[in-house]
């Protein structure tokens, strides 16, 4: 057993890039070497091994690492007994059905007997035999869009964020077999778990963080009692009194994708002085 915690994230591509900021941004502070597959935490005995992004469930699971930054999709492909300790709150992918725009597959019903292209065969099969389909599956790796044009399939089960592949491809979703995001999984087996669970508290306090803002306004006195409904704040605002009679000063956390819409409700509401701050990091 390796002395370090060893945290598996992808050797390159988007995930690695998130996944490597995501990491600093706790305070995990490394220096990767070109072409060099390990790197060491500054002022921690914490190792970062650079891997295949669908090498990492698999290799959590045997041991070879302790945690490891990946994607729900492959861990639910894997099959692999894990901990997913923590939601990363990055990526957002759909794991789809999709055919050509032109197709006479309209349901799922429609694929018996069809040959289905894909990177996710387990995750496909249990999706057939759930609605009590047979289909061929023809496992492949990498990009699958050209396949139905090459003749190999007459629909796909891929990853689908924006949708422009698909169109760019004339096809369209057929159904959904999930919804995943980047996730953090632990070895059950690990030894080092006052270490891990630390790693996990480093990270929520940024993955936090990064979801709300800190709003700050002041309001006068007859409706502070209605500001605080509109910003509750995490457990509640903080209030103070400000040195002109009558007026509160007001500071709550709130959640970054509402922070506009609340911003137009407490200036309707006679706030003023509505300004927000960036939460890099916290602990609640």
């Amino acid at each position: 057993m390796s002395e370090n915690l060893r945290i598996g994230i992808p050797s390159k591509g988007r995930l690695a890039e998130m996944a490597s900021q995501l990491l600093v941004e706790a305070g995990l502070k490394f220096r990767r070497q070109e072409r060099s597959l390990f790197a060491r935490v500054r002022d921690m005995p914490i190792e970062v091994t650079f891997l295949r992004t669908d090498d990492i469930p698999v290799l959590c699971a045997e041991g070879a690492i302790d945690m490891g930054i990946t994607g729900g999709d492959l861990i639910e492909e894997s099959g692999v007994d894990l901990s997913t300790r923590l939601s990363l709150g990055m990526g957002n992918w759909r794991l789809a059905i999709c055919v050509p725009e032109e197709s006479n597959i309209r349901e799922p019903a429609n694929l018996a007997g069809c040959r289905i292209a894909t990177s996710f065969p387990h995750v496909t099969q249990k999706y057939l035999d759930r609605l009590g389909i047979s289909a061929h599956i023809v496992q492949l790796t990498g990009s699958v869009e050209v396949m139905i044009t090459l003749g190999v399939a007459d629909a796909i089960v891929d990853l689908v964020e924006t949708g422009s592949t698909l169109a760019a491809n004339r096809l369209g979703m057929l159904d959904e077999l999930g919804c995943y995001e980047a996730v953090l999984v632990q070895n059950q087996l690990t030894e080092h778990t006052q270490l891990a669970d630390r790693v996990v508290r480093r990270l929520e306090g940024v993955v936090i963080a990064r979801s709300y803002s800190l709003l700050e306004y002041n309001v006068p006195r007859a409706k502070l009692a209605e500001a605080e409904k509109i910003t509750p704040g995490f457990e509640s605002p903080t209030v103070g009194k400000l040195e002109e009679p009558g007026w509160y000063a007001v500071r709550a956390m709130v959640k970054r994708s509402e922070v506009i819409e609340i911003m137009e409700r407490l200036d309707a509401l006679g706030a003023t002085a509505i300004l927000e701050t960036m939460i890099t990091n916290c602990r609640l």
